[in-house]
């Protein structure tokens, strides 16, 4: 385990910042998105594509069609500026991705559960972006719409509201 996986300093977005992140997120393209139904990635692209509002791209370099929609080779090659950027990649390959987000202008960078990299981050914020590591975005973006009972999460949350059979 590296001493930076040990060592956090940075602090995250709060429960409020994630949510406006959310809610003013229009575009996602997941960088690394995968063909294998096993993979997160998949399972959050199919979560995005049928819960969310959102626009959803893809880029792997390696893949045409994921889940009936074009693949992009990269985040260059999408044909709009991504919102939010969505990261399924390998701890090494994290500041590449960056320098790609910052060359689109996307204004979010979000690193998957499991990912985390203070020099990406700290170099993401001094250039303006917003930054979500460590942290699903199907998992926020259900904790904020009320569909994480249905991945079978206790929510905590004690509801009037009659539950749907």
């Amino acid at each position: 385990m590296s001493t930076e996986a040990t060592a956090r300093t940075w602090q995250g977005p709060s429960a409020q910042d994630r949510l406006r992140i959310l809610r003013t997120t229009r575009t996602v393209a997941i960088v690394g998105a995968s063909t294998n139904p096993a993979r997160a990635s998949y399972f959050v692209a199919t979560y995005l594509l049928s819960s969310s509002p959102y626009d959803v791209y893809f880029v792997n370099p390696r893949a045409t069609e994921i889940l009936g929609h074009p693949v992009y080779p990269s985040l260059a090659d999408l044909p709009v500026v991504p919102d939010l950027v969505d990261v399924f990649r390998r701890h090494e390959d994290l500041p590449s991705v960056l320098d790609d987000t910052l060359a689109v202008g996307a204004r979010t960078l979000w690193l998957q559960l499991g990912s985390w990299h203070e020099d990406v981050a700290r170099t993401a914020q001094a250039a303006g972006l917003d930054v979500v590591m460590d942290r699903c975005l199907k998992i926020e973006h259900a904790r904020f719409h009320g569909g994480l009972h249905l991945a079978g999460f206790d929510t905590g949350v004690i509801s009037s509201r009659r539950a749907d059979r």
